[in-house]
């Protein structure tokens, strides 16, 4: 018998073990994949927010608890506009209504028309909206399929009638394609933010420095943060910050679960195997080739356990995709990485969970092993 055949024999003659130990690893790679895939496309979402155009940064009000929640002076976002180095700086307001049942979360854009090319905006179909408008709406082209409308078409949205004057899609911003656009002023009028928007956004004037242009803003407007990357938007929203703290968090914990169940089942198969240990230090097998059969035996019950992991956690994923509270903000986005980690958890787990059984194996002497047995 071939050493991998020993190894595989081992597993399969310990079923039982062998499929608890699996599940245990099974639940953590279930809990890093459904946990990373939700904290990285809710990520997608709301950084998506921040890219519109060609926009070189963007700006909102500073430490909010969500960035849907930042407001700011239309005031401001004109002289900003002044700033040295800036050659545009346009404002939109976002929020969030329920459409119907099957869309309890659409996000809705007040933008005033001519900003519409400057924000990425390409009408594919019809026209835009006449900018003091209060019943006139835009709609992404993936949204109007959805909800099955088209130009020409009315709607009610939060117990207002709109008539549908064109379809559009977003250049570089994918979710924006199922958004609802409206005319800024109609927007402020209905959600009484008159003045006011969530987000700003900038376009250098060509050679100014995007850092010296960040700096001017943040320090005449002290209320306010640029942001140029998803790495500033800590800035901004503390709840992706949390949501990132509790995945990772999670993660650790999951691992702790998974390698305990592998370290608790490792030492259980040491304590009934010292007389197999004994034996096989007797013929001459080294430390190390007994090391590797119980790593071995670990890493073939992680990678099964990974195995059912990935699936858990995909099943999972389309769980919470379904739920109300995240329908039609969360879109789940699987990335090599997810999976990466995945891999990476179950191996790190087989290696912690059995390396000091195997050791304990490896330094058993055939004495010993025939004393205690």
């Amino acid at each position: 018998m071939t050493f991998i055949g020993l190894v595989w024999h081992n597993v399969s003659a310990r079923r039982m073990r062998a499929a608890l130990t699996a599940g245990a690893v099974a639940i953590g790679v279930m809990a890093v994949v459904a946990l990373g895939t939700l904290t990285s496309s809710l990520e997608q979402s709301a950084t998506g927010f921040l890219k519109a155009g060609n926009a070189d940064f963007t700006i909102a009000q500073k430490h909010t608890d969500s960035l849907l929640n930042s407001l700011i002076s239309s005031d401001d976002i004109a002289s900003i506009a002044k700033v040295d180095g800036v050659e545009d700086s346009i404002g939109a307001l976002i929020e969030l209504d329920k459409y119907d049942a099957g869309h309890p979360t659409v996000v809705q854009v007040g933008l005033a028309p001519d900003a519409q090319k400057r924000f990425g905006v390409v009408v594919l179909e019809g026209r835009s909206y006449a900018a003091q408008s209060e019943t006139e709406v835009m709609l992404g082209y993936t949204l109007a399929e959805s909800i099955d409308k088209k130009t020409g078409d009315t709607l009610t949205m939060d117990g207002h009638q709109y008539r549908v004057t064109g379809l559009y899609r977003t250049n570089g911003v994918s979710y924006g394609n199922s958004t609802m656009m409206f005319p800024l002023a109609a927007l402020q009028g209905r959600y009484q933010a008159a003045g006011q928007v969530t987000l700003g956004f900038v376009k250098l004037a060509p050679g100014a420095s995007s850092a010296q242009v960040r700096k001017s803003i943040d320090t005449k407007f002290p209320q306010l943060a640029t942001v140029n990357s998803e790495t500033d938007f800590g800035r901004v929203d503390n709840t992706l910050v949390l949501i990132s703290a509790g995945n990772t968090g999670g993660s650790i914990l999951a691992a702790v679960i998974a390698i305990t169940g592998v370290l608790n089942t490792s030492l259980l198969s040491f304590f009934e195997r010292i007389r197999e240990f004994g034996v096989l230090r007797s013929i001459g097998w080294t430390r190390r080739r007994i090391v590797s059969l119980v790593l071995g035996e670990s890493l073939i019950v992680s990678l099964v356990g990974a195995t059912i992991g990935v699936f858990l956690g995909w099943v999972a994923i389309n769980l919470l995709q379904n739920l109300p509270e995240l329908r039609g903000v969360f879109h789940p986005i699987y990335t090599a990485s997810i999976f990466t980690r995945s891999l990476v958890f179950a191996i790190g787990v087989a290696f912690l969970g059995a390396i000091y059984p195997a050791l304990r194996a490896a330094f058993l002497s055939p004495v010993e092993a025939m004393r205690r047995e």
